[in-house]
C-alpha cells in the first residue's frame, strides 16, 4: 500500500517572526524626560534677536546633557525674588513638578537694588523667599539646588571685587539651614574674572564697540550681561558642580564627549571628513 506523502511544513520568514514578537511585546516605552527649571533673572535667562549677542548662562546648559534631561528656563529679565513670586511666575512651576525634578534657583542682582524700589527685596525678605522655593520644591519630591548670584565684573587694582556679599550669605545661609545643595557661583565667577584678568574679562561681557554689532550701533558698557562666551563659561562652571557635588538623578546625565578620534558629525550638505589621530 503506497505510503502518503507528508504534510509540508510551513517556514515562517524572519521578518514575520520579528514582527509577531514585537506585537506580542508591545513598543518600548521612551526614557522618561527629567525637567531642570531655572529661575533667576537676567543673567540667566533666555534672550530675544534684537538683544544678541547678549547671552544668559541658561541658555547654553541644555548642550552638557543627554536629551533625557530638558532644561526649561523660566528666569526673566528684572526679576527678583519678590517679583518673581508676585506675578505669578513660580506658581505654574510648582503645579507642574514631578518626582525627581530639578529647580536651579539664583536671585540677587535684582533684590540687591535699592535704587528700585519696584524690585528691591530686604536681605531678610530674600531668605524667605527661597526658604519658600526650597519647600515647595521638596513637597512635589523634586531637588532644589540654590546658586549663589553670579559676579558682576569690577576690579580695583587688578583684583576682581565681591559683588553681591550680602545676598551671596544670605543664599548660602539658606542652603546650610536647609542641607539643599549650593553652587556657589559668585565665587567660582570671581575666579573665573581673575584668572582672565581685568582686561581679557570683557571678553565674557556685552562689551562692544560702537559698529561692532548692529544691535547697539553706539556700543555698550556691560559689566552684567554675558557674551556667548561668558554664558559658556558660567554654564560650565554650574555644570563642573553638579558633576563634582553628584547631585542624584541629574550628574549622570552630563553629555559624554565624542571619543578621541571620534569623527564629527558633518554640516549639513558637507561630507564628514575623517579626523587625524
Amino acid at each position: 500500500m503506497p505510503t502518503q506523502p507528508r504534510p509540508l511544513r510551513r517556514i515562517w520568514p524572519l521578518s514575520l517572526l520579528l514582527l509577531l514578537l514585537t506585537a506580542f511585546t508591545g513598543p518600548t516605552a521612551p526614557p522618561k524626560k527629567l525637567r531642570l527649571y531655572l529661575i533667576g533673572d537676567s543673567t540667566i535667562a533666555q534672550k530675544v534677536r534684537q538683544t544678541f549677542p547678549e547671552t544668559g548662562w541658561g541658555m547654553p546648559l541644555s548642550t552638557f546633557f543627554d536629551t533625557t534631561v530638558v532644561v526649561d528656563n523660566r528666569a526673566q529679565n528684572g526679576r527678583s525674588t519678590r517679583t518673581f513670586l508676585a506675578e505669578n511666575r513660580w506658581q505654574p512651576i510648582v503645579d507642574a513638578l514631578q518626582p525627581g525634578d530639578y529647580v536651579l534657583i539664583q536671585f540677587g542682582h535684582n533684590d540687591e537694588s535699592e535704587a528700585h524700589p519696584d524690585r528691591y527685596t530686604p536681605p531678610a525678605d530674600f531668605r524667605r523667599n527661597l526658604l519658600k522655593f526650597v519647600q515647595e520644591t521638596r513637597a512635589k519630591n523634586a531637588y532644589p539646588v540654590l546658586i549663589t548670584p553670579v559676579t558682576r565684573r569690577k576690579f580695583k587694582d587688578g583684583r576682581q571685587q565681591e559683588t553681591h556679599a550680602p545676598y551671596s550669605a544670605a543664599t548660602a545661609e539658606v542652603a546650610r539651614a536647609q542641607q539643599v545643595p549650593l553652587i556657589d557661583l559668585d565665587r567660582m565667577s570671581r575666579e573665573l574674572l581673575q584668572q582672565f584678568g581685568e582686561e581679557n574679562s570683557k571678553l565674557l561681557f556685552l562689551q562692544l564697540a560702537p559698529g561692532d554689532h548692529p544691535n547697539y550701533p553706539y556700543g555698550r558698557n556691560d559689566n552684567t550681561h554675558f557674551s556667548e562666551l561668558g554664558a559658556r563659561k558660567m554654564a560650565q562652571l554650574v555644570v563642573g558642580e553638579i558633576k563634582a557635588q553628584q547631585l542624584p538623578g541629574l550628574s549622570g546625565h552630563l553629555a559624554r564627549p565624542l571619543p578621541k578620534n571620534a569623527v564629527p558629525p558633518a554640516a549639513p550638505g558637507q561630507d564628514a571628513q575623517p579626523t587625524t589621530p
